[in-house]
């Protein structure tokens, strides 16, 4: 699906097919979104800015040169949009197209960012007189999405850490989540640092507008306080994973300790009745009663190493 945004008197109004390319100047155009296009709408799109556009292979790969890059006549950049999938997030590339003050987006999927821009621009134009404006404010409103994850993580590392404090459901599985915690947490950073270059390589460019320079400089100072707030946020889930792993362990070496203690107390109790149990003539054979004694032996060694334990304080 193609949206081609552009100015019409003081408004802008869109159409939805590219063969609406011809009745457009490339001036009067603000925007062109192409959601999963069919390759009639992107030629279309490529012969009408005068350059190619990225294909999704080339937005995935992770090269410096391939996050942002400039020709003659065009400035590329590719970013990746997160999305929560349940307890994982899901990241999906979206490419930019710069050519004049023109703006070409590509994406696979609908993002709900994108969306509520298009409406923004229909409703307000004058907050975008140029692509270059509306490339800032998609950026712009990707990291206060950042931001959002990551203070939901940081809620989610605090509930973590409230739950080891009251000693609720300290096992294998609780690992586990700490660990696909740390996984998010990770990417979501990745995808903040992701960011970071491409807006420091935008800054290096000569073609931006110079009045946007303090907005491109505010959203990295942005940029390091949330990269700061996910590398703590990993640290302490990294301290929470040592906490549960020193717990876990405590609870294992308890149970060992138990069974442990029940063998030694058994043992002498079983060394009496295996010496009673040999087919020779033992002190107090053929006795009525001695069984009980017998008996009173095995309590009296089991006792006693009770207390000897107990006074070494191995107990």
């Amino acid at each position: 699906m193609i949206s081609i945004f552009y100015r019409l008197g003081g408004k802008v109004d869109y159409f939805q097919s590219e063969t609406e390319f011809a009745k457009l100047k490339r001036e009067d155009v603000l925007w062109i979104d192409l959601l999963d296009p069919s390759g009639e709408e992107k030629r279309a799109t490529e012969i009408f800015l005068g350059t190619e556009i990225q294909s999704r292979a080339q937005a995935e790969e992770i090269e410096s040169s391939s996050r942002f890059s400039e020709s003659d006549t065009a400035i590329f950049a590719n970013t990746n949009y997160l999305t929560p999938t349940g307890d994982e997030y899901n990241s999906d590339p979206v490419s930019f197209t710069i050519v004049g003050d023109t703006l070409a987006t590509l994406r696979e999927i609908p993002l709900r960012s994108i969306t509520s821009l298009q409406q923004k621009l229909c409703a307000k134009p004058a907050l975008f007189p140029s692509g270059w404006n509306i490339f800032v404010t998609m950026l712009d409103q990707r990291v206060d999405l950042d931001a959002d994850m990551v203070e939901i993580l940081g809620k989610e590392t605090a509930r973590f850490s409230k739950r080891i404090n009251q000693q609720e459901d300290i096992n294998e599985d609780f690992l586990l989540d700490i660990n696909q915690l740390q996984e998010n947490t990770m990417i979501v950073r990745e995808n903040v640092v992701d960011k970071q270059r491409l807006i420091s390589n935008l800054l290096k460019s000569e073609r931006y507008p110079a009045s946007l320079e303090p907005r491109l400089n505010v959203l990295l100072q942005d940029i390091a306080s949330l990269i700061n707030h996910a590398n703590f946020n990993f640290e302490r889930l990294e301290y929470l994973q040592d906490t549960v792993l020193g717990l876990i362990n405590l609870d294992q070496n308890r149970i060992m300790k138990i069974f442990t203690l029940i063998s030694l107390l058994i043992m002498p109790a079983t060394f009496v009745a295996s010496f009673y149990g040999m087919n020779v003539k033992l002190p107090l054979a053929g006795v009525g009663l001695a069984w009980v004694v017998i008996l009173a032996i095995m309590v009296l060694f089991a006792f006693a190493l009770w207390f000897a334990f107990k006074k070494k304080k191995l107990l």
